[in-house]
């Protein structure tokens, strides 16, 4: 019996749309990066992206579960001395909603090259409206 390994080009990908309002960010976030990944595929292989397009509506209506909303902060650095800087999740809320589930669903990823290729199949928008009505996304 041998084992089955995907091809790039034998892989036809789908796009599927999740709706984040009132939805928990990590469980959300672990529902988009195993369908970005192809883990809910019976033809997922760990070194071939397999994966479908993910499609997440109202990415500012997310929740965050116990004190997660108050302690939460990004942090970024610009790579000179003392250029920290941390921003608390409130403010990033405001400004770029979209931003929070990126990084959910980044921090679910291996960190290797073929993930940061993974997560450009990731759209997000931070309302109800989206530009991919043309694929025809499936719903979850």
């Amino acid at each position: 019996m041998k084992t089955y390994l995907a091809k790039k080009e034998t892989v036809q990908p789908k796009w599927y749309l999740i709706d984040a309002e009132k939805k928990v960010l990590g469980r959300l976030a672990v529902k988009a990066a195993n369908i970005i990944r192809g883990r809910h595929k019976a033809t997922y292989t760990p070194h071939v992206d397999t994966g479908d397009f993910v499609i997440v509506i109202n990415a500012s209506k997310v929740v965050l579960t116990g004190k997660k909303e108050e302690a939460t902060s990004y942090m970024s650095f610009s790579g000179y001395v003392g250029g920290e800087k941390y921003r608390a999740l409130a403010d990033v809320r405001q400004q770029k909603p979209e931003f929070i589930v990126m990084q959910a669903v980044k921090g679910m990823l291996p960190k290797n090259r073929l993930a940061r290729t993974m997560l450009t199949k990731l759209r997000v928008f931070p309302g109800a409206e989206h530009t991919h009505a043309a694929q025809n996304p499936i719903k979850l």
